[in-house]
């Protein structure tokens, strides 16, 4: 791990990390209204944000100049499920941005352009210089990522992907796999719903925990109230 991987996972550690994204036909996917939930989001004591596009990232960047941020683009390929940053130049594009930490989809999944995990981690220690968060769906991807090269390992696919996808996340039981069989900075992310389930990943070992729905996803909140609402009263 580098000195910049060390530094950043010593500000991450224990900590509250928020995801402020928004559905691309929401009004809330506005650069600005990112950075102000960003920043919102640090002035009650977020660690750090996990931010996706490059506009994104570069608004959050202005209005919080020193505020870690993970950053990712996704991006969907033809021919490839791969959608997390998933080549090197969509890599390069967030973190000319101002990501800190480049997240990218790290499953066994076949990768667009041929492009290998080991390759794809390496190009973004050696030409951009910054750690990598590998997103997973298992223990046997994290293995993987761990052996590309991965700074950070977080369970942000676990339940997304098709080997998973009757699984439901938060995947506790991957944490605790991760914690206890690999040597790497670890970050609970994805179906994280409340406090005590933010406490509780931590207490399995979670370096640093990401929740982005339960306090951001505005659309997606509204929508849940509105339908346990209807079907309820329609009961």
């Amino acid at each position: 791990m580098t000195a910049n991987s060390q530094n950043l996972i010593s500000v991450l550690r224990h900590g509250l990390i928020v995801s402020c994204q928004a559905p691309v036909d929401s009004p809330l996917y506005d650069p600005l209204v990112i950075a102000a939930m960003a920043q919102a989001s640090v002035n009650q004591g977020a660690v750090g944000v996990r931010i996706d596009t490059p506009a994104h990232i570069q608004a959050v960047r202005k209005q919080c100049p020193k505020t870690p941020i993970i950053g990712l683009w996704k991006q969907q390929i033809a021919g490839s499920e791969v959608y997390i940053t998933p080549q090197f130049n969509h890599a390069h594009a967030i973190a000319s941005a101002g990501a800190d930490i480049i997240a990218v989809d790290a499953t066994l999944r076949q990768r667009p352009g041929g492009e290998t995990l080991s390759e794809l981690i390496t190009r973004i220690h050696e030409e951009l210089g910054k750690p990598v968060m590998a997103d997973i769906d298992t223990i046997e991807s994290a293995t993987a990522a761990v052996k590309a090269g991965a700074d950070f390992v977080g369970t942000t696919l676990y339940g997304y992907t098709a080997s998973t996808q009757h699984l439901q996340p938060p995947g506790f039981a991957l944490l605790s796999q991760i914690v206890e069989q690999l040597d790497v900075p670890t970050i609970c992310e994805g179906g994280i719903a409340s406090p005590q389930m933010a406490q509780q990943a931590l207490q399995l070992g979670a370096d640093a925990v990401v929740v982005g729905t339960a306090i951001t996803g505005i659309d997606w909140q509204v929508k849940a109230y509105q339908k346990a609402m209807r079907d309820g009263y329609e009961l």
